[in-house]
């Protein structure tokens, strides 16, 4: 039986294989990385983008987001969803940025280790492992594994991860398993997977590219050739 870290690096060449190793995502700024990710908890990629350029549209800088009424961001941010508990998370986190290094900018951490961004990210109000990690990939370079919810159903499905560990602890277990140099293709290529193929309701197993690999692909392809 091979080992956990050897059957995620063959799942995540296999993957690679099939939909490509480039990030096929725009860099941001920290700033914008951070706000843009608080804005889709909860919701779809369409919907945040809505409310990030609709907020920016309204006030063009982080200044003035962080100073406007808060009326005025949960009206713009309304297409993301959840808007009075976000708009309220995206001000407090400015302010306590300012408070913290006298002007809005994350790029600082660039030159912190890994654990210190990290470490600092999650202080701040609507902040957690995913969010975090998200900003420390795409925006700082950092190595981190972000899971997001079709990742950490994908790789339960694969027997990656334990079925009731927590997301906090599959980010540090998903890490271990799988390769930094390819932490933003692996992370994007999974979800990718998770809504086209391993689908919440009815995964497509007998479509699935890594059924031979996955435990719940293989029972499903033997039931349905018994039936």
């Amino acid at each position: 039986m091979p080992s956990l870290q050897a059957r995620a690096r063959r799942i995540s060449h296999r993957l690679r294989m099939l939909y490509g190793e480039a990030t096929g995502r725009e860099r941001l700024p920290a700033l914008d990385e951070l706000v843009c990710t608080i804005l889709s908890q909860n919701t779809n990629d369409a919907n945040r983008d809505r409310a990030f350029l609709a907020l920016k549209e309204a006030l063009p800088t982080w200044e003035a987001v962080r100073d406007a009424a808060p009326g005025e961001v949960i009206r713009a941010i309304r297409p993301a969803g959840l808007a009075q508990q976000k708009g309220p998370r995206i001000q407090e986190a400015l302010r306590r940025i300012t408070n913290e290094r006298g002007r809005l900018d994350l790029e600082f951490l660039q030159v912190q280790s890994a654990e210190e961004s990290r470490k600092w990210l999650r202080s701040l109000p609507g902040v957690g492992p995913k969010t975090a990690s998200i900003v420390m990939l795409f925006a700082l370079g950092h190595a981190a594994f972000p899971v997001d919810t079709h990742i950490y159903r994908v790789t339960q499905r694969l027997g990656l991860r334990p079925a009731h560990q927590s997301y906090e602890a599959a980010h540090v277990h998903l890490a271990r398993l799988f390769e930094p140099q390819w932490y933003a293709a692996d992370h994007l290529n999974l979800i990718r997977l998770g809504r086209e193929v391993c689908q919440a309701r009815r995964p497509k197993c007998t479509e699935c590219p890594l059924c031979r690999m996955c435990p719940v692909g293989r029972a499903t392809s033997r039931r349905a050739r018994q039936a």
